[in-house]
């Protein structure tokens, strides 16, 4: 192959990786974009059944209130009839019992304020608990309704660039010899991602490791489409391409010094 021949070949090889580069970030923004979707998802969730532990929390807590509250009205009623009986008692004995009766309830009763305290105190802290729950709950709600509608149309303009590049993948490929295309088409299907790397100062782009001496001697040569002994993908050299096209002398090789 001709020197000429071999740089065209390489040239039309980059122009379709170009293309195919562009299609990889497609699918990968197709990959990433419901996963992003789904992590806000679980955020979202999280957050809610987080709302929903401390609103239970407090349906709890109001209902002990609810309870204590007509316990101590309860008592304190039955409290104010045994001091107005207190008046009518006909003996000493009487008096003591009712006495001792008061005693217990009112004592009962301070017990129950006290309680009734200590819920308060509780169902504000949890109430501030839900005010700061609230606010990244609605936030997050808000951004999961923003990212919903926007998803659909994310994927509809990534499918149809997609369809784009690969009329334009189609085009590109019909400048390629054919058994060129197949062998870059079977080195694709079978390694990452890209499938045609330059070679800069000896050592391969795509694997990082350098050429053996005597395969970058053949690649300077540039009269045929060689690929990397590590990681097999197709290479040239990256200082073929860096004159312009049309003057470009074609570069002699330079031997690899160990």
């Amino acid at each position: 192959m001709s020197n000429a021949v071999y740089l065209d070949q390489i040239k039309q090889l980059v122009e379709l990786q170009k293309v195919d580069d562009a299609i990889f970030a497609v699918k990968q923004e197709l990959e990433r974009a419901p996963r992003d979707l789904e992590d806000l998802e679980q955020r979202f969730e999280a957050a809610e059944a987080q709302r929903n532990r401390v609103l239970d929390k407090l349906a709890h807590l109001q209902e002990q209130q609810k309870r204590l509250s007509l316990e101590i009205d309860d008592d304190s009623a039955r409290i104010k009839k045994s001091k107005n009986k207190l008046m009518q008692v006909g003996n000493t004995r009487e008096y003591h019992a009712m006495m001792r009766e008061m005693d217990s309830m009112e004592k009962v009763n301070r017990s129950r304020e006290e309680e009734k305290m200590t819920l308060m105190e509780e169902l504000q802290l949890q109430n501030d608990t839900l005010a700061e729950i609230d606010r990244d709950h609605s936030a997050l709600k808000a951004e999961l309704e923003v990212k919903r509608e926007g998803l659909e149309e994310k994927i509809q303009k990534a499918k149809a660039n997609l369809e784009s590049l690969s009329r334009k993948r189609a085009q590109v490929s019909k400048a390629i010899p054919q058994p060129v295309f197949m062998r870059y088409e079977f080195i694709r299907v079978r390694l990452e991602h890209p499938v045609i790397v330059a070679v800069k100062d000896g050592v391969c782009s795509g694997c990082n490791i350098a050429v053996p001496p005597q395969s970058f001697i053949e690649l300077q040569r540039g009269q045929q489409i060689l690929s990397c002994p590590n990681c097999q993908r197709l290479i040239f050299w990256c200082e073929h391409f860096s004159l312009p096209e049309e003057s470009a002398p074609v570069p002699k090789p330079v031997p690899l010094t160990d």
